[in-house]
């Protein structure tokens, strides 16, 4: 399979925003687009990459620099992969592979000497993904919250 990786245009706004939708799809497109947009107005501090075949978007890469803690990491800033997706049937063809060279790359002009994910703790495919990629687990966290009792304050 022939593919392309570049870094997201206007033009592939619309095309980018549907593949978010297959990649979280318990979300409105509407509040994909406002997080496409927000994500954009990050400036340098974000960057997306899109994979495209026979002229149509497979796959993307979101990444962010976070200069706050990563679970794990021991500098700052860190290149932190946000969203990575690509399409069922492009699957095993070395899409995911190249979007997030593209992203390392990105992060290693900014400065970046290490490059951070997560994945939700029921996604095996998702863990199974990012060793594929290199990446090694760090640590599982579960997260906790406990309303505040006014009352007994």
């Amino acid at each position: 399979m022939q593919f392309s990786v570049a870094a997201l245009t206007a033009a592939d706004f619309d095309e980018w925003v549907v593949l978010r939708g297959q990649l979280w799809p318990h979300h409105p497109i509407e509040e994909h687009r406002s997080d496409a947009q927000e994500l954009l107005g990050r400036g340098e501090r974000a960057a997306v990459f899109v994979a495209r075949a026979s002229g149509a978007l497979i796959g993307f890469a979101e990444a962010t620099l976070r200069v706050d803690y990563v679970n794990g990491t021991s500098t700052s800033p860190v290149t932190f992969l946000e969203g990575l997706y690509v399409s069922p049937r492009c699957r095993r063809n070395g899409v995911a592979r190249s979007l997030c060279k593209a992203v390392e790359r990105w992060g290693s002009r900014a400065g970046c000497t290490e490059f951070a994910s997560d994945a939700l703790v029921e996604n095996e495919e998702g863990h199974a993904v990012h060793e594929a990629l290199g990446f090694r687990e760090i640590e599982r966290v579960v997260y906790f919250l406990k309303p505040i009792d006014l009352d007994a304050t």
